[in-house]
């Protein structure tokens, strides 16, 4: 059992930094709720206790202070229905004296909004003081942002100097994101496959490599597969690619192959003659792609090769799509590796899907109740599987 969940907050006043940094359309209304709903379990715990609580977070990437269409006003409506129909109390100010005396008089039950903690250049640069008005606020500090710990923000990981260890948590949400990345990282029944897409290998290199120490199958889709193409000798039109980076790709094949890791690139591809919906497309081998046209999704070659190897499989981290998944006439590859994965966690295999796009995509097609866990962080998530230390989980750890 987590520190959180034995801990008993009857009289506390919990500073909770969540992560509510969701998608607001022309008219703010949310367009997915899901960093909203995984921090409801947290929420409703202390609250059950008997404790009170103060949510931080940050919307969106203001520029010059406070600014409307940034403001976490927008999100109060449906936070309450999320929470039962409770009323959320607001600060307009995320310190100062509105919010000192909205925490001052919070009762058992309570649940107060502060305002986005980026109208203040002082959250990101971890300004102490900022971080000290934050804390003063509460007396227990629970972080659980896990899309926000690889972030020295000052909610994020300088409060934590201010409460003594008992005091500083991990959440719930937080807890299952680092139980869940350990058990792929650390405890992965085998086969493990891990499958990544995206545009770019420089923005894969670290992982690549160190999945290489872990994995059986490393399945490439994506921009990034083009790089690894061309560095092999194939023709690959104007697919995108990174030039400066086919020797980087070539040394990884080869590390592959030395470490006995089999590193699968897409035999085909659904290609078009413009990035745009309404292309002409066609489906060819990726040893020569017509000059004028893209690659803009994995064809039915790669599909059927990378379904029987996540079949096989017991274990499977998926980051990054595999095609143009936004667009109807190149999704069927994600859809398609999608589908796969959730079939081989029918079966048994352990499924964690990690990276915006991919939850996205998992979303996208229905299909997030049938895997094992999709993670709420990307950048954090991507920085946690490259072994390094995330600021977020530090401070809490002390």
């Amino acid at each position: 059992m987590s520190a959180f969940s034995q801990f008993n907050f009857s009289g506390h006043k919990a500073l909770v930094r969540v992560d509510f940094n969701v998608p607001l359309d022309a008219e703010f209304n949310i367009t997915d709720d899901t960093r909203m709903k995984a921090a409801v379990d947290t929420i409703q715990k202390i609250r059950q206790d008997g404790g009170s609580v103060i949510l931080m977070s940050h919307l969106g990437r203001p520029k010059e202070g406070p600014a409307d269409k940034y403001s976490l006003r927008h999100i109060i409506s449906h936070l309450s229905e999320l929470l039962g129909g409770i009323p959320v109390q607001f600060a307009a100010d995320c310190i100062g004296d509105e919010a000192v005396q909205l925490a001052s008089k919070l009762q058992a039950g309570d649940v107060l909004l502060l305002e986005n903690l980026r109208f203040y250049k002082e959250e990101e640069k971890g300004d102490i003081n900022f971080a000290k008005k934050l804390a003063d606020l509460g007396d227990v500090w629970v972080n659980d942002a896990f899309g926000t710990a690889h972030r020295a923000h000052a909610s994020t990981a300088v409060m934590g100097q201010y409460f003594q260890a008992e005091n500083r948590l991990f959440g719930l949400l937080m807890n299952a994101e680092v139980a869940n990345a350990e058990k792929v990282m650390h405890h992965a029944d085998r086969p493990f496959t891990a499958i990544l897409g995206g545009a770019k290998v420089s923005d894969k290199i670290l992982l690549i490599e160190k999945l290489m120490e872990k994995a059986d199958n490393i399945i490439i889709g994506g921009g990034m597969a083009y790089t690894f193409l061309k560095a092999q000798g194939h023709i690959i039109g104007s697919s995108l690619c990174e030039d400066d980076r086919l020797e980087l790709a070539n040394e990884l094949l080869a590390k592959a192959k030395a470490k006995g890791v089999q590193l699968l690139i897409p035999a085909d591809s659904v290609i078009a003659d413009k990035f745009a919906p309404d292309a002409n497309t066609q489906i060819v081998d990726n040893n020569h792609i017509p000059e004028g046209w893209m690659g803009l999704d994995i064809g039915n070659k790669a599909i059927a090769a990378y379904s029987d190897v996540i079949a096989q499989s017991k274990t499977i981290l998926w980051n990054g799509p595999m095609g143009v998944f936004e667009m109807e006439k190149f999704q069927n590859g994600t859809k398609s590796i999608a589908l796969a994965i959730a079939s081989a966690t029918q079966h048994g295999a352990f499924s964690l899907i990690g990276g915006g796009d991919s939850v996205a995509a998992i979303n996208k097609f229905e299909l997030a109740d049938q895997v094992s866990y999709v993670s709420t962080g990307g950048g954090a998530l991507l920085e946690y599987f490259e072994g390094k230390e995330l600021p977020g989980i530090g401070a809490v750890r002390g």
